[in-house]
């Protein structure tokens, strides 16, 4: 399960045209009660709009057994019952006994939560229909899982009813393919894609005023960093997440006022740039 700690690296969450076309591919996966593959480059946003959708960030300090105050858990309670999910992250060196286990117990958990809402609400739940409040689960990473681990998933859906959705990186869903009675489940697939054009213009717009500064498009030195930092990022989510943590402390400690070409760059030297 991933930790708060790389959900804060992230920064505010911003709702991009790719996580509003995520969310629209999870309500169809959990209303068709099918097998969703959602792949697409390392950094894109993929986990953030995942957990953004099953408010993770909110349900694992429950699930982890943090605690969390009476007006919290029945704000949570009600966001879970509206969208009915469990998020799961396997772990690499996790063994199918504790895969089963971690999954089953989350499972328990947010339908314990969904139940207390409709109680709440004056709704009533059959014992027979417990184990059916939950009605997707979205397992993340999803290359880690072999065979056996895969098997357990199409377990579960056909036993159970619930949609799927696994998510990973691009190829993932020529791999699946190899595994005929779970890839022949599948109904929907989504390609998640870095932010482009006007939306990529959106989001460098946030970043500007994060730091107390208003981008200008039509000044010659903002358009001249913009187009440097489309450039090194390629549209990369988390990468310009982690080039505006270099630019905020570039800009700071030699009292700065504006970003700049050379303070990209800047910025870019300090960080180490793989494939995205």
């Amino acid at each position: 399960m991933a930790s708060l700690t790389e959900v804060e690296r992230a920064g505010a969450f911003i709702a991009t045209k790719e996580h509003r076309r995520f969310v629209e591919f999870a309500t169809a996966v959990r209303r068709h009660r099918t097998i969703g593959l959602c792949f697409g480059p390392a950094g894109v946003g993929k986990t953030l709009s995942a957990r953004r959708y099953a408010h993770w960030d909110e349900a694992e300090p429950m699930i982890e057994g943090w605690g969390l105050s009476v007006d919290a858990c029945t704000a949570l309670q009600e966001k879970l019952a509206r969208t009915r999910t469990v998020f799961h992250t396997p772990t690499i060196t996790g063994t199918l006994r504790d895969l089963r286990d971690t999954m089953g117990q989350n499972l328990v958990l947010v339908s314990a939560c969904i139940e207390t809402q409709i109680e709440r609400e004056g709704g009533t739940v059959l014992r027979r229909d417990r184990n059916r409040l939950v009605e997707l689960i979205i397992i993340d990473e999803a290359e880690r899982m072999q065979t056996t681990a895969l098997e357990l998933v199409r377990d579960i859906f056909d036993r159970t009813s619930r949609g799927v959705i696994l998510i990973g990186m691009p190829g993932m869903e020529r791999r699946l393919a190899r595994y005929p009675q779970l890839y022949s489940r599948v109904g929907f697939a989504h390609h998640y894609r870095p932010l482009t054009g006007d939306e990529l213009g959106f989001v460098l717009n946030r970043h500007w005023r994060r730091l107390g500064l208003e981008l200008d498009e039509a000044d010659f030195t903002d358009a001249q960093a913009i187009a440097s930092i489309a450039r090194i990022t390629g549209g990369n989510f988390r990468l310009l997440q982690r080039l505006f943590v270099q630019i905020g402390r570039i800009l700071k400690i030699n009292d700065l006022s504006a970003i700049t070409d050379d303070v990209v760059h800047a910025a870019r030297a300090t960080l180490v740039i793989g494939a995205t």
